[in-house]
């Protein structure tokens, strides 16, 4: 009897930690509980190393919070189970305790924009569904903008963090390019998606999209690459290549363009290669226009980038009418999966 009862118990605490750890996948758009536990394990890692554990455990509660969201607010229940409630709801978890103060109010903050992200993501999705493109992490890039400019007149979350409003000054080039150095430059632009400093988390990156899609985890680190180099070339703050800031935006942009929204191929590549580019640039402008707020660009870059080259709807393959609202395998049928003999799902190639 003792079996029957807590049979259908531990099916659903799965199922429920599935949807956790497929939150954290879909930051890179990857639907795998295995992308979301590596992509755990590397946030945990970074966030210790970098002596800021807090934000590892702040990552698990903003899952959590926009993940039981969806649940609660009737969302769509294929959404909750690929973990789309929660990949905006993770990267608030883990910008609040980068930016703000330790204390009980940014907590309470933290919970309650990881929760609004879940309806606003419904809501812009809704307003961008006529253009055929998706909101992507904007609403978490919103969200969070609105909370941090808030805290600077609230004291109970302290922006210590922050960098102060200010108007753009001078800044030095990169000095050490050495290949160790360019190599932990690189890995620290795949880390930073998830605003970690740790050229180890990145390799946990990769891994977790490796065990997803292998074009995935090719695009992620052509993204970081790529960027690298126009960054290097036009002669970018030396301190944002080191800590990877002009990696993390080109990275969503490269597996965007180049895996998720356009089923690859040769033209869909040269416009993923564009796309990371112009990614660069559009960085670097939006950190000049944000710094006299003082707020960071946070994956804003990525979203403007990405929206630029998907609402032409331009045709790289025989899908007659584009449609880019959603990445679900119905309607971008190259990212369909199946059952191998384990019974997980693993892409179709």
């Amino acid at each position: 009897m003792a079996t029957t009862l807590t049979t259908p118990t531990a099916h659903a605490s799965v199922g429920c930690l599935k949807k956790l750890l497929r939150g954290a996948g879909q930051v890179m758009f990857q639907p795998s509980a295995w992308t979301g536990l590596l992509f755990l394990i590397g946030i945990f890692w970074g966030s210790y190393a970098g002596h800021a554990g807090i934000v590892a455990w702040g990552a698990l509660v903003g899952t959590a919070v926009s993940t039981l969201t969806g649940r609660l607010l009737r969302l769509p229940a294929d959404d909750g189970a690929q973990g789309l409630w929660g990949f905006n709801g993770i990267l608030v978890g883990c910008a609040f305790p980068t930016f703000l103060g330790n204390t009980f109010w940014m907590w309470l903050a933290l919970i309650l924009c990881a929760a609004l992200t879940t309806w606003v993501r419904t809501g812009f999705n809704n307003v961008m569904a006529p253009w055929k493109v998706n909101s992507l992490t904007f609403p978490f890039v919103f969200c969070t903008w609105i909370f941090l400019l808030a805290a600077r007149a609230m004291h109970g979350m302290p922006p210590e963090h922050l960098n102060d409003p200010t108007l753009p000054t001078f800044f030095t080039s990169v000095e050490n390019l050495r290949f160790g150095h360019l190599l932990g430059y690189w890995l620290k632009g795949i880390a930073q998606v998830f605003l970690i400093d740790s050229w180890i988390t990145g390799l946990f990156f990769l891994a977790g999209l490796l065990v997803s899609n292998v074009r995935a985890a090719l695009w992620a680190a052509t993204g970081s690459a790529v960027a690298l180099v126009v960054a290097l070339l036009f002669k970018t703050s030396g301190a944002d290549i080191a800590h990877g800031l002009y990696g993390f935006s080109p990275v969503l942009t490269a597996i965007a363009l180049g895996t998720v929204f356009y089923k690859p191929g040769l033209r869909s590549g040269v416009w993923a290669l564009a796309g990371i580019v112009v990614t660069v640039f559009v960085q670097a402008g939006m950190d000049v226009m944000l710094t006299p707020l003082g707020i960071p660009t946070l994956t804003a870059p990525f979203c403007l980038t990405t929206w630029l080259f998907l609402l032409p709807l331009i045709r790289f393959d025989h899908v007659e009418k584009p449609d880019h609202s959603n990445w679900n395998p119905d309607n971008k049928t190259h990212l369909a999966r199946r059952p191998d003999s384990a019974g997980t799902d693993i892409p179709v190639k």
